[in-house]
């Protein structure tokens, strides 16, 4: 009987142990850009909005039109969302401190009219921002990925019912 309950208590102890283990923490981000993301109107229902997001994990939501919410809001962005977004983006920013141009007559032959145009801007402190300006009419084949990569913001940052048409706003 006593060896019983020696293999008993040993038991437990084990799984006492497996017990008190963790999923390692998500590691907060050390240093990196503020990432600032504005789409802009288009003839039509297109949400209209900035937002900006930090490395600490604060975001803010700007709305000018056609969005769920009806003022500026405040959201929380974790690592992995943080760490995501920039890689997602990481393909498409200019050289450091530069701005690049994607429009009509400017990096694009093929162009539609009435789309909206984004702005992904990347700044660290007192360093020159980086910019990229997209006219999404550009139907290079080039940008496909571009536009892909832009469409999934939402989505990466948690906040698509956020920026869904409203159109009766």
């Amino acid at each position: 009987m006593q060896l019983r309950w020696m293999m008993i208590l040993a038991g437990l102890a084990l799984t006492a142990g497996c017990a008190g283990e963790r999923p390692e923490l998500e590691k907060p981000v050390a240093a990196g850009d503020t990432i600032r993301f504005s789409a802009g109107p288009c003839f039509g229902v297109c949400p209209s909005y900035s937002l900006q997001v930090t490395p600490d994990g604060s975001g803010l939501l700007e709305p000018e039109r056609f969005t769920a919410v009806p003022g500026a809001t405040r959201f929380t962005v974790t690592p992995a969302q943080y760490r995501r977004l920039r890689a997602t983006l990481a393909q498409f920013r200019p050289a450091a401190g530069t701005v690049r141009r994607i429009a009509h007559g400017e990096n694009c032959t093929r162009f539609a009219t009435d789309m909206p145009a984004y702005t992904i801007e990347w700044s660290r402190g007192d360093l020159p921002s980086t910019r990229l300006e997209f006219q999404s009419g550009c139907m290079d084949p080039a940008y496909g990925k571009l536009r892909a990569a832009i469409a999934t913001i939402p989505k990466v940052l948690d906040i698509s019912a956020m920026v869904k048409p409203a159109p009766n706003r």
